[in-house]
């Protein structure tokens, strides 16, 4: 599938509109969420961040804690889940979750796809997969593995979602230095 990107200009600077969004519903570790902005910066997925989170992203926490690619994510921040949904039309969303009964794989992600993870200690709520049993996903692993580190999850999703999009706007080639 091919995705259609449109591209705009903003003082002299090429921005792209987004073909994923990432949301962490209530996320607690600082250095997951870190990690996950950088995988939104240089994938160009829009960050989608639930409260009440678990640090402090003001700018100047997050100078301090050298994010110096901050810049270049889309972060929007939301009071509640209800506050997430009233704000955005979601049409297509996964939610990743070990309990999910089909693996991420068997899931289409089309273009403007939301995928959902929930806070590191718990996941998203029982009764919100219960409710969007259908749109669950879950990242196949061995039996005794409790689950993968978040922003490790967040990764495999995102780029299996980039590559049935065809890895829109993305440098697909690099160059060895001769």
């Amino acid at each position: 599938m091919r995705v259609n990107i449109v591209v705009k200009s903003v003082s002299g600077k090429v921005v792209y509109e987004a073909m994923l969004n990432i949301v962490l519903v209530e996320p607690e570790i600082p250095q997951n969420t870190g990690n996950i902005a950088r995988t939104c910066a240089a994938t160009g997925a829009v960050l989608h961040l639930i409260e009440p989170l678990g640090f402090d992203i003001s700018a100047s926490a997050v100078k301090r804690a050298g994010l110096d690619y901050w810049n270049l994510v889309d972060v929007r921040v939301y009071s509640s889940l209800e506050d997430f949904f009233q704000r955005n039309p979601v049409e297509q969303m996964r939610l990743f979750s070990t309990k999910a009964p089909r693996s991420y794989t068997e899931a289409d992600y089309g273009e403007n796809c939301y995928l959902l993870f929930g806070k590191e200690t718990k996941g998203l709520p029982e009764a919100f997969l219960a409710e969007h049993y259908e749109d669950c996903v879950r990242i196949p692993m061995r039996e005794e593995a409790r689950s993968l580190n978040l922003s490790n999850s967040v990764a495999v999703a995102v780029f299996e979602a980039l590559r049935q999009q065809n890895f829109p706007h993305l440098k697909d080639h690099g160059k060895m230095k001769e």
